[in-house]
C-alpha cells in the first residue's frame, strides 16, 4: 500500500534524571547526537517533514535539528500526550493535507527504516484509527501513528480529565500493534541509563547505523 503523508514527531522526553540530566536526546553516539540519528531514520519516511516536540529554549537543539521545535500546547508538562498533541495541531496548521502524525521517542537510535509504513499497514489492516509499535514482547506506546481528526478529543482528555498515561487514552479509540524481532538490535532500545547508552555504543559498533 501507499503511504499516507505523515509528519514525523520527535518526542523529546522529560528530564533524563538517570542519565544524570540535561537532553537525552542531545547524547552522542557514534560521533553524533541521538537526535540526529533519530532524524535522519525518520525524514526519509515522512513527506509532511519532522518537528521536535520539547520545551525550553529550542536554540539548545541547533545545530543538530534544523527543524520546527514544538511546546507543549497544555499546562503543567502532563507528559508524552502533550507532545503527540502539539503534532496533531502543528499538522491541522501547518499541513491542511496531512492527516496522520507518526511519533518516535528521541532516543531510540536504532529506529527501522519501515516504521511508519508498517504502521500504517497494520492500521488499515485492522481497521483501527491508531497503530503503536512493539519489540520482543513488549508494547512501545509513544512509537506510534495518530490521526490528526482526534486532537480535541486528546485536548480534552489532557486538560479536562487531567489522563495522562498514554495506553489509557489509545485504548478508549482502539490501535493496531505492528511488531518487530528484538535481535540482532531492538530497533526500539531506549537509553534511559548509562549503561543503556554503552550498550548502544556496543551494538552501533558490531552492526552500524
Amino acid at each position: 500500500m501507499s503511504v499516507p503523508p505523515t509528519l514525523g514527531v520527535i518526542l523529546g522526553g522529560g528530564l533524563a534524571r538517570r542519565m544524570g540530566g540535561g537532553d537525552k536526546p542531545l547524547l552522542r553516539l557514534g560521533g553524533e547526537t541521538l537526535l540526529a540519528r533519530v532524524a535522519a531514520r525518520l525524514a526519509p519516511q515522512c513527506a509532511a517533514g519532522v518537528v521536535l516536540s520539547a520545551n525550553g529554549d529550542p536554540a539548545r537543539f541547533r545545530p543538530a535539528f534544523a527543524g520546527p521545535v514544538l511546546p507543549d500546547s497544555v499546562p503543567d508538562a502532563p507528559g508524552p500526550l502533550a507532545g503527540v498533541l502539539a503534532g496533531l495541531d502543528h499538522a491541522a496548521a501547518h499541513h491542511p493535507g496531512v492527516a496522520f502524525v507518526a511519533t518516535v521517542a528521541g532516543d531510540t537510535p536504532f529506529l527501522p527504516g519501515d516504521f511508519v509504513a508498517r504502521l500504517h499497514a497494520a492500521r488499515a489492516a485492522a481497521g483501527t484509527p491508531l497503530a503503536t509499535a512493539a519489540s520482543g514482547g513488549r508494547a512501545h506506546y509513544v512509537d506510534g501513528l495518530w490521526p490528526v481528526v482526534l486532537r480535541d478529543d486528546l485536548r480534552a482528555a489532557l486538560v479536562t480529565e487531567g489522563l495522562r498515561r498514554v495506553g489509557q487514552w489509545i485504548a478508549r479509540h482502539g490501535t493496531a500493534e505492528a511488531a518487530w524481532p528484538s535481535e540482532p538490535v531492538d530497533p526500539f532500545l531506549n537509553l534511559n541509563t548509562p549503561d543503556d547508552l554503552a550498550l548502544a555504543e556496543a551494538l552501533a559498533a558490531r552492526h552500524g547505523r
